[in-house]
């Protein structure tokens, strides 16, 4: 395990180094020049000369690219335009709310995804599966930011259960997690169901239902268990996307992460913390599947890891 372990964390020094490569060429492809935006529109053209000579702009492309790579390296990501404070600075003051936020996110996902598709899986063509994949199927299709909206209407303005807005407590969190976890909990589900259908079809189930083993033992020691490798990958990916993906949840419950960072760094056309914002979410999420691959093994001691 600790071989593989190694193995995977040097199998990600390219991944990354394609992560900055893609970020940094999107960034280049961004309409306006930097110079004028750090400078201001008061700049003269001088000014603005002489900042392109100090951040490098003047350089080829690659050069540019391996400065970029060099200062990454060393945890420089740039200053913000909006603030003047490092960009570095600006997101790890954010990233803990939005880490948290996914945490609980990917709890509600996780939990209710895994109880629908046992449900809908041991009780196949019910009332009860049947009523489990439209809501699943509900629950894909709608928006985050329309069914957030609905939350607040509902349990905060009518009921006053929850708070607006805002983050602190506990019962910040409710709201934007069940936002936010729905539709994966719905993929999950989903998941859950078929790769439950596939693993109880199996001779070993048969045989230990033919032997009077108890259902519930059946279900959640030898099926849940086996069932889960298909379902990790999803919920895996389902962490690094809402890490990512709090973004206009955090705007709609006025929650200063990194989502919203971001949003308002497009406002402002904050392009050093665009980039680093994006940059770190998908290192974040490169990390993610290292652990989902670790987390295959450990359910499963015959996936190979080679």
């Amino acid at each position: 395990m600790f071989v593989f372990i190694i193995r995977r964390m040097l199998q990600m020094i390219p991944v990354v180094l394609g992560v900055i490569l893609v970020v940094f060429l999107i960034m280049q492809m961004v309409p306006g020049d930097p110079a004028v935006l750090l400078a201001g529109e008061s700049a003269t053209k001088e000014q603005v000369a002489q900042l392109r000579e100090q951040l490098g702009l003047n350089q080829p492309l690659y050069m540019q690219y391996f400065e970029y790579v060099k200062n990454v390296a060393t945890g420089d990501l740039g200053t913000s335009v909006r603030s003047g404070r490092p960009v570095a600075e600006e997101i790890f003051t954010r990233l803990p709310v939005t880490v948290e936020l996914a945490f609980w996110s990917i709890i509600v996902t996780t939990v209710l995804g895994l109880l629908a598709g046992i449900i809908s899986a041991t009780k196949q063509y019910s009332i009860s599966d049947i009523s489990i994949m439209i809501v699943a199927l509900l629950g894909v299709s709608l928006p985050n930011f329309w069914l957030g909206l609905m939350l607040i209407l509902g349990f905060a303005v009518n009921f006053q259960i929850f708070p607006v807005s805002g983050w602190g407590s506990f019962m910040h969190v409710v709201l934007p997690a069940i936002t936010l976890g729905t539709a994966g909990a719905a993929i999950v589900a989903r998941m859950t169901r078929s790769s439950m259908l596939e693993v109880i079809s199996q001779d070993y189930i048969r045989t230990a239902k033919a032997k009077g083993v108890k259902q519930t033992y059946i279900v959640y020691k030898h099926a849940l268990k086996n069932a889960l490798i298909p379902v990790i990958t999803v919920v895996g990916l389902q962490f690094g996307a809402l890490l990512g993906g709090t973004v206009l949840t955090e705007s709609v419950f006025a929650i200063n992460g990194l989502g919203r960072l971001i949003i308002d760094a497009i406002r402002m056309r904050d392009l050093p913390v665009v980039q680093g914002s994006i940059l770190v979410v998908s290192i974040l999420f490169v990390i993610v599947n290292m652990f989902v691959d670790i987390a295959y093994r450990l359910l499963n001691k015959r996936v190979d890891l080679n």
